[in-house]
């Protein structure tokens, strides 16, 4: 049965420790499958869950022998789970690091929290990894459908020459849950659960947000993840959103950089040539996980009567495309393009000399005329319902 919890990131954590000594850094949102992950492949690493009180009491005298006593005889690996929920992560990290005969693996939910408590101390001696919710191909491989993982809706999209596929499975059907219900492991079985999906999607704001004193206004934050969530895809601005909900501008981009930071949202910016005439600086937002995003309005209604669709559609896609970037490390960067004239490319990813505009409909499209002309040398793909795996 362990194959079918297989994640890209399989490879890259269990050979860690084969060709560095670095701490093993694993960041994503909550219930992203990190602890699951990393007991799986270290079986036998000692584990410690900071919300446990003594466990936090012990990590936060910060002392060597403290930390020393603590450990198991013959422990050579150490999972410090939750790490973000320590006063000082970096310190106790620190300290075990350069102190203690162990390969330490820390887990976090929150790369704000960690990031900014750490950054000084574990200088030079972390490597970060981050954990998205499912893949379409990990979900697939989760659910029995395929048996083995791979990248190729992002890899017909950054090839040269986009090749037709053909499925031995309903995926219309497969698609549509997906973009109701999303891609969080715990709804693999449980896969239209909508109370743990609304349940979740407020704890993932609410929980480790709050609980680290890093919002101060609960309804604010809320009304502002339902504003965004009803303008996936959509440019934004920070003043139109500041006077919508009556707070100023620094706030709602600080929330903003927030819930990024969390792993509930992604921005999205323009790609520009730098002609007068392109749109440079309004981002797009995104939900990480449709399920999420449908959870935070509110509506699990059929696909067929949504006239947002094509909105769930578009997220879908360029998530997975964020995500199988990250995970194959190919280095792309990913924009969106605009002109002022209102002509529009979904995604552009550059590398190099490189570029490839994509154009996401959930129905028949084809792809902007104006872009094509201004940027000639690009790859075009048109990414559709029927033909994205």
């Amino acid at each position: 049965m362990e194959s079918l919890y297989i994640r890209h990131l399989d490879d890259p954590l269990r050979t860690h420790f084969t060709k560095r000594r670095e701490i093993l850094v694993l960041l994503g949102s909550r219930q992203s499958g990190k602890t699951t992950l990393v007991k799986r492949l270290f079986p036998d690493a000692q584990y410690l869950l900071v919300d446990n009180e003594p466990v936090r009491r012990m990590l936060e005298s910060y002392d060597v022998n403290v930390y020393r006593s603590a450990l198991k005889s013959g422990t050579t690996k150490l999972i410090i789970d939750e790490i973000h929920l320590l006063s000082n992560p970096g310190r106790a990290a620190k300290i075990i690091y350069d102190q203690l005969p162990i390969q330490l693996i820390l887990t976090g939910s929150s790369s704000f929290h960690i990031k900014n408590r750490t950054a000084e101390s574990l200088t030079g001696r972390k490597i970060d990894y981050y954990l998205f919710p499912l893949t379409f191909s990990e979900y697939l491989v989760q659910t029995g459908v395929e048996e083995t993982l791979n990248f190729d809706l992002f890899q017909r999209i950054v090839r040269d020459s986009w090749s037709e596929s053909y499925r031995l499975f309903d995926k219309g059907s497969i698609l549509s849950r997906v973009l109701l219900y999303g891609l969080y492991p715990n709804l693999v079985n449980n896969p239209m659960d909508v109370d743990y999906l609304k349940n979740f999607a407020e704890s993932l704001v609410f929980k480790d947000i709050l609980e680290l004193e890093l919002i101060e206004n609960k309804r604010l934050a809320a009304d502002l993840l339902k504003m965004l969530a009803y303008r996936v895809g959509s440019l934004i601005s920070y003043a139109e959103l500041a006077s919508s909900l009556g707070a100023d501008q620094r706030t709602i981009k600080r929330y903003i950089e927030l819930f990024e930071q969390s792993f509930i949202i992604f921005r999205l910016y323009p790609f520009t040539g730098n002609r007068r005439d392109e749109i440079v600086k309004s981002p797009k937002i995104y939900y990480y996980d449709t399920g999420v995003r449908n959870a935070v309005i509110g509506d699990f209604s059929e696909l067929a009567i949504r006239p947002d669709r094509g909105a769930l559609f578009e997220n879908f896609i360029i998530a997975e495309c964020v995500k199988a970037n990250a995970y194959t490390g190919s280095g792309y960067t990913l924009r969106y393009w605009r002109s002022k004239q209102k002509s529009e490319v979904d995604l552009v990813l550059t590398k190099g000399n490189r570029m490839i505009g994509v154009e996401i409909k959930y129905g028949k499209a084809s792809f902007s005329q104006a872009f094509m002309r201004r940027y000639p040398g690009a790859t075009y793909k048109v990414v559709t319902a029927e033909n994205f795996y």
